[in-house]
């Protein structure tokens, strides 16, 4: 594993800055955060380091979307393509499908073996026709005792699982099952109100996905999955921050809200860190345009970002503190799933990193101390 030290000018832990500052890593891990002078010596990086961005939702990259091609070379593929960006850590994302693609989803999730690899998200199949979103209605519906089972044993199979639902389309008493087994549930294209995701929280969902997207809305009668995201202690929500899924503002009310429980998700496509123009999902045709990416009737079908375009939107437009806009892209999401080595540069951690510019574009990366995505070895050496 990569071994080394590196020297900059300024080191985000992901709690506290170290100003002129050197980071050692040994076998993989984090060993020191020293000042430079007291530091063994090494290449002295340009900008900042900080944690590497962990993204929770990612439907694919670098020409490649996981639905069209759920198999392990895909997954190394939209990795890779995410690493390269700055993203060290990926839950690969599954739209709703056929049952046979989920099946060789889950299949190449359980085999698949490549550096940045977190686990699978499935998204759907078990959603509301109301909220549907880019989701295929005719590919959408409820859980049934096959489907549990199905979950239940790709469980056991992968390192980290994430089942996006919708109360409609699911029972309290599979979500109860689903996290009993450790299976991250999170409540998303739903129209349930308020105290409908109350009793499936209460009941073991513990994330609600792409937060005001596909979801019933906070109004001040009825506060929707939106007002319970917001007012229900022990919840996380993800966020998509690219200007056009969510308003500003929108997405100040929530971060003040739940300060511990925002954190931060691309929603990618195929697009990202590739030239495609376009691309096709459930044989529809999504079209790429200034940054947006829609169906034909204009409906918004994922995102055209990475995770660090998402940090810098709130640091750049929202006036975030740039630390607290870092968190979103790296602590918050490892708390969301409880992953206690990533996230931050403490002695311990899992050497997953990156070099930004002071403009906050990612100039290098590291996953467990070895450069990723065509970074330069650095001084880093195996």
């Amino acid at each position: 594993m990569g071994s080394g030290t590196f020297h900059v000018a300024r080191i985000f832990d992901g709690e506290a800055w170290h100003q002129n500052a050197a980071i050692s890593i040994k076998a993989g891990r984090v060993t020191s955060i020293l000042p430079s002078h007291e530091a063994p010596e090494g290449p002295r990086l340009p900008g900042l380091i900080a944690p590497g961005y962990i993204d929770l939702q990612v439907n694919g990259g670098g020409g490649v979307l996981f639905n069209n091609d759920p198999t392990p070379e895909g997954i190394r593929a939209i990795c890779a393509a995410h690493a390269g960006l700055g993203t060290t850590a990926t839950m690969v994302t599954l739209i709703t499908d056929r049952p046979d693609v989920t099946a060789r989803a889950v299949a190449a999730a359980g085999v698949a073996d490549c550096p940045g690899f977190l686990g699978l998200h499935l998204e759907g199949p078990h959603l509301s026709l109301a909220k549907k979103g880019t989701h295929d209605p005719a590919l959408i519906r409820a859980m049934e005792a096959a489907d549990l089972a199905a979950i239940l044993t790709a469980a056991g199979q992968l390192p980290h699982l994430i089942v996006t639902l919708a109360p409609e389309s699911a029972t309290r008493r599979q979500v109860h099952a689903l996290a009993s087994a450790g299976v991250t549930v999170s409540l998303g294209h739903s129209d349930c109100d308020h105290d409908t995701a109350r009793d499936y929280i209460a009941a073991g969902a513990g994330m609600v996905t792409h937060l005001f997207n596909a979801m019933s809305q906070l109004g001040h009668r009825a506060p929707g999955l939106v007002g319970a995201a917001l007012s229900l202690p022990g919840l996380c929500a993800g966020l998509i921050a690219d200007g056009f899924h969510v308003a500003d503002a929108a997405m100040l009310v929530a971060l003040r809200a739940q300060p511990e429980g925002i954190f931060l998700v691309s929603d990618a496509m195929a697009t990202v860190g590739s030239d495609l123009t376009g691309f096709t999902l459930n044989g529809r045709q999504i079209f790429r345009s200034a940054g947006r990416l829609t169906l034909a009737d204009g409906t918004l079908a994922g995102a055209d970002i990475a995770l660090a375009d998402a940090v810098r939107y709130c640091h750049q437009r929202l006036g975030l503190d740039l630390a607290a806009a870092l968190r979103l892209g790296s602590a918050a999401p490892a708390a969301a799933l409880g992953l206690a080595d990533r996230g931050h540069l403490r002695p311990g951690a899992r050497a997953d990193l990156i070099c930004l510019d002071e403009g906050l574009n990612v100039t290098g990366s590291w996953i467990a101390g070895r450069p990723a995505g065509g970074t330069p070895s650095g001084g880093m050496r195996p």
